[in-house]
């Protein structure tokens, strides 16, 4: 078939970066890491063919992440990134490709021209490597005594790194479990011909927190929505409710089609409300009997997966349940824990508190309570 693959590595898990899903399907203002990275070569005039490597559980994100994409078949990576790069470079064997592109979607920003210079050092080199010279002063700790490593002739890599196909499957094949960082040091093992072009900073490596904020700031930071939703429900007959996700003891139950969880239905309207898609009853309609009883959390999760699709990222989100009984306190932090954990988020960006009504109104006279819900969300 001919012509230039590019190869997407996103099988890692990127637990540097402080977040609760991998970091390639994190938002970057409004589009996650791993469609921006991908687009780059999917749109490339040059690139004929595009392969994403993801980890083996991601593949509902990598659809959210990449719907309206035209790729190859996606497929799962190994243990290493090393085995996940030759996973790759074996499917697009069938597809024999000229030259392939291999590139980490941890770096977002990479731009036409880098992939450019790639492509056009290949003709003459087996190898191409973007790099950038070491500015700063090295130090390296030899014996417990810091000494000083001279900077002349050390560059940093990049990806992408491209390669005559042929070459570097059969260097990956060669030299497979050596474990390599990089491609470039197989390339290296296998004595193949290799040129360097110019790097460029803004192609950074998403690795940490304030890697993302670099790389917000660069794009131009995005937008921030928020959300609002209330939700009540009356008490009836029963021995226990379930708020927030969790099913506390009560005299009484709440009454409800689903599981009556007010504190999960105003979230989930807020959530909803911050993307525009209406409110929980045109997602999942009281008349319609699959939602008989149904838990709460359903909900919740659908809401979040719509605004992964959206491109967005829910950052925080707040509840306040509105009850004379029964106590809150006891239970807060298990509520906090399970919201967490359906939104995928740190319990450090989930609140819940209660308050009463002082015996006014409904709440105040024992005849139900409420739930009122904020969503902030970042696109």
């Amino acid at each position: 078939m001919g012509g230039i693959a590019a190869l997407i590595v996103a099988a890692g898990r990127g637990e540097r970066a402080g977040t609760a899903m991998p970091k390639q399907y994190r938002p970057l203002a409004g589009r996650s890491i791993l469609r921006r990275a991908v687009e780059a070569f999917e749109r490339h005039p040059d690139i004929s063919m595009v392969q994403v490597v993801i980890g083996a559980s991601d593949h509902e994100d990598y659809q959210a992440a990449t719907k309206g994409l035209d790729l190859l078949p996606t497929l799962a990576g190994g243990h290493s990134r090393q085995h996940s790069v030759l996973h790759g470079l074996q499917a697009l064997t069938a597809k024999r490709p000229d030259f392939v592109l291999i590139h980490d979607a941890a770096r977002p920003l990479v731009s036409r021209a880098l992939i450019d210079r790639v492509i056009g050092a290949l003709p003459d080199a087996d190898a191409a490597v973007p790099l950038l010279p070491v500015s700063d002063t090295l130090k390296k700790l030899i014996d417990g005594k810091w000494t000083t490593v001279p900077r002349d002739g050390l560059n940093r890599a990049q990806t992408p790194q491209g390669f005559r196909f042929d070459a570097i499957v059969k260097a990956h094949r060669e030299f497979a479990g050596h474990d390599m960082t990089d491609d470039m040091a197989l390339a290296e093992l296998a004595g193949l011909k290799i040129v360097g072009v110019q790097g460029e900073e803004n192609n950074m490596k998403i690795t940490t927190p304030d890697d993302f904020a670099r790389a917000e700031a660069l794009l131009g930071g995005g937008e921030t929505r928020t959300g609002f939703g209330f939700d009540a429900h009356r008490f009836a007959a029963g021995d226990h409710i379930w708020l927030c996700g969790v099913k506390l003891p009560h005299d009484k139950s709440l009454e409800g089609h689903s599981d009556a969880d007010a504190g999960l239905h105003a979230l989930t309207d807020a959530i909803l409300g911050a993307i525009g898609a209406g409110d929980i009853g045109q997602h999942f309609s009281p008349d319609d009997e699959r939602w008989r009883g149904a838990s709460s959390d359903k909900f919740l999760a659908h809401a979040a997966k719509l605004v992964s699709e959206a491109g967005g990222a829910i950052v925080h989100c707040d509840v306040t349940l509105i009850c004379e009984r029964p106590k809150i306190a006891p239970h807060r932090e298990a509520m906090r824990a399970r919201i967490a954990e359906i939104l995928g988020l740190e319990v450090s960006r989930v609140s819940v508190k209660a308050t009463t009504t002082e015996g006014m109104g409904f709440a105040g006279r024992g005849e139900g309570l409420a739930a009122q819900a904020i969503a902030t969300i970042r696109f």
